[in-house]
């Protein structure tokens, strides 16, 4: 039997915090499923997540956000529709979303360039980070096409 704290992996940079609540909830509730879905008790078993956040979102209900190793993110994609779905209901009135744990270096400036000895790589950069960001947040489904809409204050609207 796997504990709470098998299913909560902190990065090697990352204070060894206690878990939250919301994490402790996560982390039983995998326990639980992997436990009770047969089906889904080998995939279950390789899967841990690094943290969780509960953020507002319109209409008033709350979204719980997991960080999950970038690593393990194929092997969420392979059960994340079920496990979203078991989830939602052991979580009432909140909605599930795995992200990957993505860390974005700032850009190379020329008085920070001698201290760097490599380049920074593409899927550090911000536009990277945010794109897999958002193909993340609607996995199910791909994005075809983005309009990019930009309002004469200087924001920025993207519709996908």
């Amino acid at each position: 039997m796997a504990s709470i704290n098998s299913k909560i992996l902190r990065s090697a940079n990352a204070p060894q915090t206690a878990p939250s609540e919301i994490e402790q909830q996560i982390a039983q509730a995998l326990i639980d499923l992997e436990a009770n879905v047969p089906e889904l008790k080998t995939e279950l078993r390789q899967l841990a997540f690094s943290s969780a956040k509960e953020v507002d979102v319109k209409g008033g209900k709350k979204a719980v956000v997991v960080f999950v190793p970038v690593p393990m993110v194929k092997a969420f994609h392979k059960v994340q529709q079920r496990l979203t779905r078991e989830l939602e209901k052991k979580l009432s009135d909140k909605y599930i979303v795995f992200l990957s744990q993505r860390r974005v270096l700032p850009k190379p400036s020329r008085s920070s360039a001698s201290a760097q000895k490599q380049k920074r790589p593409r899927s550090r950069t911000l536009t990277a980070v945010h794109e897999k960001i958002l193909e993340e947040i609607v996995f199910p489904s791909e994005i075809v096409g983005k309009r990019t809409r930009v309002a004469q204050d200087g924001s920025k609207l993207i519709r996908v």
